[in-house]
């Protein structure tokens, strides 16, 4: 039986041949790549879904080479400080780079997991499917998560969209929700090159409903990028890239080098 149930009528899927399938007889093709498309026309809210393949392709490039693998690090050790139970849910799983590295942490310290990821993004999503061999991944959004009420051990959610009432639908009472969240001072220096007036990031209080807030662990580093290649592929994945005139892209273009700082918080909550 797959982790993942119909999003049609929520009967839980089986993997049958190359299809997941229902009981009730509704049946999902499996892609080459081993993903499933469980994303409902009704739950896509405008016609672009999630990132593009280009935008998927930067950052996959840009965290292949290890800028952000402290904070991947930290992760993958809160996963398996906290972990109690077996199924694990990454929502909003982008290309993998995060579920791959949790699941080689859960073998590494022989720690067996049922692990599987959503996204929107379909380009996203492929990337993750051929990355993760060991989980099981589909298109959907978080919103309207594939899987059954209560099934999940473990949630965990990276600058993705937070969907309270729904991470909390998902997980067992008592299950484990851990976010990562960009600090204040995240890409400051980024910022200061490209900004007139910069401004800090909001870090919001740490309180969400129907959750109890156990700890948070501040991840806070100096990066180094020192080709205009890695510049832009960080760039393109922020929401500063949508957001920059024609003169913030003219300075944005002569940067050949950056020392920015990297500021982030893992936040660890129980659902109740």
């Amino acid at each position: 039986m797959s982790i993942f149930i119909c999003p049609v009528c929520g009967k839980k899927l089986e993997l049958s041949g190359n299809s997941y399938v229902c009981e009730k007889g509704h049946s999902f093709d499996r892609a080459k790549s081993g993903y499933v498309n469980l994303l409902l026309s009704k739950h896509i809210g405008k016609a672009v879904h999630g990132d593009n393949k280009l935008m998927v392709q930067a950052r996959r490039n840009f965290l292949n080479k290890g800028y952000y693998s402290p904070l991947c690090d930290a992760l993958c050790e809160a996963v398996a400080e906290n972990l109690n139970g077996s199924v694990i849910i990454d929502a909003g799983c982008g290309e993998g780079y995060y579920t791959s590295a949790i699941i080689d942490k859960l073998n590494e310290l022989n720690i067996a997991a049922e692990v599987c990821g959503a996204d929107i993004s379909k380009a996203a999503v492929e990337y993750s499917a051929k990355r993760c061999k060991g989980g099981e991944f589909a298109v959907a959004s978080v919103f309207h998560l594939p899987v059954a009420d209560s099934s999940c051990d473990m949630l965990v959610t990276l600058f993705a969209p937070y969907c309270g009432e729904e991470y909390s639908r998902v997980l067992k009472k008592g299950g484990i929700m851990i976010m990562a969240i960009p600090s204040a001072e995240h890409l400051w220096e980024l910022k200061q090159a490209i900004y007139d007036t910069p401004y800090k990031n909001e870090v919001k209080p740490y309180e969400l409903e129907g959750f109890e807030f156990i700890e948070a662990k501040k991840i806070s580093y100096t990066m180094e990028l020192d080709s205009h290649e890695d510049i832009n592929a960080l760039f393109s994945m922020t929401p500063y890239y949508y957001r920059t005139g024609r003169e913030q892209q003219e300075k944005f273009s002569k940067l050949c080098s950056l020392r920015t700082k990297a500021d982030f918080e893992l936040l660890v909550y129980r659902n109740i």
